[in-house]
């Protein structure tokens, strides 16, 4: 990013130990080896640049959203937040809530949906897997439709998602497998399979709560839906 404009990204929270921020839907949450701009060395050259830190600063990874997804993400500045806020993850301390447009109809207008979830690395591709599986991990989450309307013959959804594990590719292989696939999903989504193109997913993480790995304050933090969102359903109605 040396000598470019850096991209814009909206920061709600930092102190010394963390930094809060909404990723946009199209930037890769972790590093990754391409010329895009991604949320790790955006925020390192942000430290660098605005906050003059020295060397090279410490950015850990907490949680992910898929590059098309844009939502609240909360980063580590040190080691030690890295390893707290970990460990709130791996206990399921950490409530991450989503809103997601669905091409179709969910069998029930509220729910909670437990499958099995195999992932494959080569292919990167997860997919819904019956009995005893070696890999396989267990994927929970709860669903609340929204709003549902009618157009150009087809059905669109406007659901809220309480993410309760965190998987690979989750929300979008349990909503197409539960019949409803996500708005501009061509990997999973059936309507979409034959799109060329690349769409950013109709999925927003909206709601991010958690204790403050030092201070132990409980933080929470709430976005109004973003663009992928609100393209399909008003503001109003995603409130």
């Amino acid at each position: 990013m040396r000598g470019k404009q850096m991209t814009e990204v909206k920061i709600l929270y930092e102190d010394k130990d963390i930094i809060v921020v909404v990723k946009p839907a199209g930037m890769a949450s972790q590093e990754e080896r391409s010329v895009d701009v991604d949320m790790v060395s955006w925020l390192k050259t942000y430290l660098v640049r605005q906050k003059k830190v020295k060397g090279m600063p410490y950015i850990g990874v907490i949680h992910r959203l898929d590059k098309p997804v844009g939502g609240v993400m909360v980063y580590a500045k040190t080691q030690q937040a890295a390893a707290k806020l970990s460990e709130q993850v791996r206990n399921n301390k950490m409530t991450k809530e989503y809103l997601a447009v669905l091409t179709g109809t969910l069998p029930k207008k509220e729910g909670r949906l437990e499958d099995m979830l195999l992932s494959n690395g080569k292919t990167n591709r997860t997919e819904v897997v019956e009995g005893k599986i070696a890999g396989a991990k267990k994927a929970v989450l709860e669903y609340k439709v929204k709003r549902t309307k009618f157009e150009e013959g087809q059905q669109y959804s406007l659901v809220n998602v309480h993410l309760i594990t965190g998987r690979r590719h989750q929300i979008r292989v349990q909503m197409a497998h539960a019949g409803a696939g996500l708005w501009g999903d061509t990997r999973y989504n059936p309507v979409f399979a034959d799109q060329k193109g690349w769409f950013n997913l109709a999925l927003f993480a909206w709601h991010l709560e958690f204790d403050h790995p030092v201070t132990k304050k409980h933080l929470i933090f709430k976005e109004p839906a973003g663009p992928q969102i609100t393209a399909h359903f008003k503001a109003e109605e995603c409130k």
